[in-house]
């Protein structure tokens, strides 16, 4: 087939950069193994209505092309994890099993697998069409009954199966509602070395997550229902989740449904301790902290946003003062310019008043003088009368 892996990047895109030397080592094996995926990039900036064709919103964005398909590539950008999507969305969207000993084989492969059990029926082409849209995900294969392990125990035909954590689950249209949605719960192992990424994936299951921040992972698995298990390196991505500081070593359980948390009080000692914290969470009686309410939002957007700003300062503190700086030096110097016009105008119109007043002062001025002058005069007559009385 004609196969294409493609990376859409931005020439100033740090994680573009970042994935460059890991890129040419996934063309390079690729091509050395003698696959049929031809590996490329393309510059999104350059080619943007290709880009958008696409949908590409972000980068870097790493898609397979299969036919008139593309599968957008969602893992962590290691070689390996690429890889081997790439050859799972390449390959059959279900891979037959004919024997046991195939089937045991990948059971020893994979940490999670789905595997339709039975002929042909409404349910298996409900699950190749679920198939489709989650191959980016996980294995799907399919067997007939005579294929399955000696351990295996099957209720009814035809079934579904997920296979992980060295059991299995099979799903119950029932209680497990539709299909898809069953497969985007159970493609989780039960225990998970857990970063932001991942914990991004299974908010879209709406389970339980506790998560143990940890430094070291010297942890014991122990699996409750409906709750996903598994640690997570240093506090940084908690802290920003949360909004709030989690000491290391600590327990946290979130709530994928509605961005609630529980933290447990005090270190945790017991594997009983634990357990008890777990059922206290799932019966309702542990208090439940955040949450996705309208002050929560808003404290949300508060706290991004300071967040963004000292990022900006702490990569490169020129680049942010110029960010910055320049809007607040515009928005200061247009307050200042308007002050100063309102400034001026009420010095124009005082001037203007002072000379409007003017005349009528000039006006009582004369009046003054003219009667100071009568005033004057008619002295000088009572005196030139007096004198002539004299003589």
């Amino acid at each position: 087939g004609n196969f294409w892996l493609v990376e859409f990047y931005a020439p100033w895109c740090g994680y573009c950069k970042k994935l460059e030397p890991v890129w040419y080592e996934v063309g390079a094996e690729l091509k050395s193994s003698g696959s049929l995926i031809n590996v490329g990039k393309m510059d999104a900036t350059a080619f943007s209505s290709v880009a958008s064709e696409f949908g590409v919103r972000g980068y870097p964005t790493i898609k397979l092309l299969k036919g008139d398909l593309a599968y957008n590539y969602k893992g962590p950008r290691t070689k390996e994890d690429i890889i081997e999507f790439a050859n799972r969305v390449a390959g059959p969207v279900v891979r037959a099993l004919p024997s046991r000993q195939m089937f045991e084989g990948v059971l020893n492969r994979h940490s999670v697998l789905f595997v339709y059990i039975g002929g042909d029926s409404p349910l298996k082409e409900k699950y190749i069409e679920v198939a489709s849209e989650m191959i980016v995900y996980t294995y799907f294969f399919s067997a007939l009954e005579d294929a399955l392990p000696t351990n295996v125990t099957l209720q009814e035909l035809p079934s579904v199966a997920v296979f992980k954590d060295r059991t299995y689950f099979l799903y119950d249209a029932y209680q497990d509602g539709e299909l898809s949605s069953w497969v985007n719960r159970e493609r989780f192992r039960g225990y998970l070395h857990i970063d932001g990424f991942t914990l991004y994936e299974l908010g879209e299951t709406g389970k339980l997550v506790a998560i143990a921040v940890v430094d070291e992972k010297n942890l014991t698995e122990e699996i409750a229902p409906k709750v996903t298990f598994g640690h997570m390196d240093g506090n940084d991505y908690i802290n920003s989740l949360i909004m709030g500081e989690v000491p290391v070593p600590s327990i946290i359980v979130l709530n994928t449904s509605n961005d609630q948390y529980f933290l447990l009080g005090e270190p945790v000692k017991t594997l009983d301790q634990l357990v008890q914290f777990i059922h206290s969470v799932l019966d309702g009686s542990a208090q439940a902290q955040g949450g996705d309410g309208i002050f929560q939002r808003i404290k949300r957007v508060a706290f991004d946003a300071r967040s963004t700003v000292m990022s900006v300062f702490r990569s490169s503190p020129l680049l942010g003062c110029f960010l910055f700086g320049l809007p607040l030096g515009v928005i200061s110097l247009m307050c200042y310019g308007i002050c100063t016009a309102e400034s001026d105008d009420g010095t124009e119109e005082l001037d203007l008043l002072k000379r409007e007043a003017l005349p009528e002062e000039d006006e009582y001025e004369d009046r003054r003088r003219e009667g100071e002058e009568e005033e004057e005069e008619e002295r000088q007559e009572e005196k030139s009368a007096a004198d002539k009385k004299v003589d």
